[in-house]
């Protein structure tokens, strides 16, 4: 029997390893947001939507990639220092058949997606709005997280 060694294969091996030590487990084939199953439980649910996150002086910014949704199935929490947003995405072309596509490419279905927001935020005071297939939040950073000037007294 002859062995047969996939570069791309051990390529891949290796980045999962380290993104189980330093990452967040997302990396490979099934990770790719665009991937046909990232509805799925597991490790691809947490590729979807694609996001921006930002921060100046006063917010945290978060812009979500979410086109197709219904905004009224869309839940943001935040719980200790994370962002949690989970939803429904609809199936298109629901008087289709599955045996009659040519293609079938678009996802549906339950998402969720857990990030660590790099400030804390006072999420009382949290907008989102949801324009265009884009979901945009402002996070207010809390009093405790803002930058503070401290002045320098010459001796």
């Amino acid at each position: 029997m002859r062995t047969v060694w996939d570069l791309l294969r051990e390529m891949d091996t290796v980045l999962r390893e380290i993104d189980g030590q330093f990452g967040d487990g997302r990396s490979g084939f099934f990770a790719t947001p665009g991937f046909r199953y990232s509805f799925l439980p597991g490790r691809a649910a947490r590729a979807y939507p694609l996001l921006n996150v930002s921060e100046d002086r006063e917010n945290v910014y978060v812009d979500a990639l979410t086109p197709g949704l219904d905004a009224g199935s869309l839940n943001l929490n935040v719980v200790s220092g994370q962002l949690t947003l989970s939803g429904e995405k609809p199936v298109a072309g629901k008087d289709v058949r599955a045996d009659a596509y040519h293609r079938n490419e678009r996802s549906a279905g339950r998402f969720i997606r857990t990030i660590t927001l790099p400030a804390d935020v006072d999420p009382d005071k949290a907008k989102a709005e949801y324009r265009n297939g884009v979901l945009s939040i402002v996070l207010p950073k809390s009093e405790a997280a803002k930058p503070r000037e401290i002045q320098v007294k010459a001796a």
